[in-house]
């Protein structure tokens, strides 16, 4: 077994390139099915987020998995190789308890990447691409992160995207109060920005989605109305500020339409703020004069405040991770025993059932029973006594002392 993840994240790549590389929900189970038929490739699983897309495998050659990457995403080797992180065995399970403990995440302690693995791993359970050692991973990684959480206080008071969202909003208008707001999408992201909004009494809130009974389910928790996508053109030059995180794999606010609303607000600003990727926004809408418009990575400054005072329960965080990190360690190495005593079981299995056949004929036969059992027992003891003992008479000079040392510690033969 070979654990190994490639990856890039908020650390190795802007948004511009993570967005190449990422993967939406719906393309994953076909991209799991792929990854996992290349060669050497026995397990697979896809972490894909706004600030991050990782592959975990089970794999014998990372160059296969890479180029499979590079591929799968219409770039050469080349072009993303740079930003990428490849980790192997003890490295990328500490890699995987990070991520899930929040460590490695732009929001110091966030928890929403532990459900975006869990995520994660119910598509490659439902792909068939779960085996054995990711698994035994991901449920480690699980309850490292239950762990750190427990005994830490890695998450108090984390300045999430949604509350630096909200910070930004108020450095451009006097307050939030005044400001009519527009959500678009309906998911977890959304959900989290509209109740930190919501908190500061804005005017109007309004959720734009694909599907008006999602978007109506959100916005009738926040006293809000729904619209459709299709009414953005229509509806955006309404909004003051626009904050937007679907998985649409192409821009829903595009440079044409964002300057149409701004000529009939008469040219007042515009706070957008897009957690998507690939992004939700035009990358050229924040060129506009009366345009504000701030991507996950622009927000990163926002969110570090303040995590320098926590630096002592990072580093308790840390240990727990070492420590079972080599938990891990001591686990892989038992399920690489695990042939070998699965082929030794077998091997005394069979010795069992040919002298029990034995034993059983002469029994119908009417031979004497204690003879018969004597036999058996005899005959037992030779058969399993045969190859170590053939192995002994058979030892190199050289190797004496070590073979000796292993049977008498194997059979407990002690001085």
């Amino acid at each position: 077994m070979n654990l190994l993840v490639l990856g890039v994240n908020y650390h190795t790549a802007p948004v511009a390139v993570r967005e190449r590389l990422a993967f939406t929900p719906a393309e994953v189970p076909t991209a799991l099915a792929m990854l996992s038929a290349e060669h050497g490739v026995s397990e697979a699983a896809i972490v894909s987020t706004c600030n991050r897309t990782e592959l975990y495998c089970n794999a014998r050659e990372p160059q296969q998995v890479l180029a499979w990457l590079a591929n799968t995403r219409g770039h050469s080797v080349e072009d993303i190789e740079p930003h990428l992180y490849l980790l192997n065995g003890g490295d990328a399970a500490s890699h995987a308890f990070r991520v899930a403990s929040g460590l490695d995440s732009m929001v110091l302690g966030e928890t929403q990447i532990l459900g975006q693995l869990k995520d994660a791993e119910r598509f490659a359970r439902d792909a068939g691409t779960m085996g054995v050692l990711l698994n035994g991973v991901f449920q480690r990684a699980f309850s490292v992160a239950k762990e750190v959480r427990t005994q830490t206080r890695i998450g108090a008071a984390s300045v999430s995207m949604a509350a630096a969202s909200v910070r930004l909003a108020e450095r451009l208008f006097p307050s939030v109060s005044s400001c009519k707001v527009l959500f678009i999408g309906a998911g977890e992201m959304i959900e989290l920005c509209a109740t930190h909004f919501h908190a500061r009494g804005p005017k109007q809130i309004t959720v734009a989605n694909r599907t008006i009974e999602r978007g109506e389910i959100l916005a009738q928790k926040f006293g809000g109305e729904a619209i459709l996508l299709s009414d953005l053109p229509s509806r955006l030059a309404e909004f003051d500020i626009v904050v937007t995180s679907t998985a649409a794999p192409l821009p829903i606010v595009g440079k044409g339409m964002a300057e149409r609303a701004l000529k009939e607000r008469k040219h007042r600003p515009i706070f957008m703020v897009d957690l998507a990727v690939p992004r939700d926004v035009e990358e050229e809408v924040g060129d506009l004069a009366d345009v504000y418009l701030y991507t996950v990575d622009d927000l990163a400054e926002v969110v570090r405040q303040g995590q320098e005072s926590r630096a002592g329960e990072v580093e308790s965080a840390e240990a727990i991770i070492t420590e079972r990190v080599g938990d891990f360690h001591r686990w892989v190495s038992s399920r690489a025993l695990v042939p070998t005593i699965r082929d030794l079981k077998d091997y005394a299995d069979r010795i069992a059932r040919n002298e029990l056949e034995k034993a059983r004929k002469k029994l119908a036969a009417g031979e004497n029973a204690e003879a018969v059992l004597a036999e058996f027992s005899r005959q037992m003891a030779n058969k399993f006594m045969h190859a170590p003992l053939a192995a002994l008479n058979n030892v190199l000079p050289e190797e004496q002392e070590n073979t000796l040392a292993t049977v008498r510690r194997l059979y407990r033969l002690h001085e």
